[in-house]
């Protein structure tokens, strides 16, 4: 149960990070949701999908 609640926060962690990071970089807020709810739904694949778009 500590495991599956860990892993929970750690998505949510990861996706509050991803859409800072998002708007940080400049991008629209419209962006930065849709990275949010690509992290939150998707959380491996969708992070790495944001790794690998943010500094094109």
């Amino acid at each position: 149960m500590l495991f599956l609640l860990s892993i929970l926060l750690l998505n949510i962690l990861t996706s509050v990070w991803a859409y800072k990071d998002a708007i940080r970089k400049g991008n629209s807020k419209e962006y930065a949701i849709v990275v949010l709810i690509g992290t939150l739904f998707f959380p491996i694949i969708g992070l790495i999908v944001y790794l690998l778009i943010r500094n094109a």
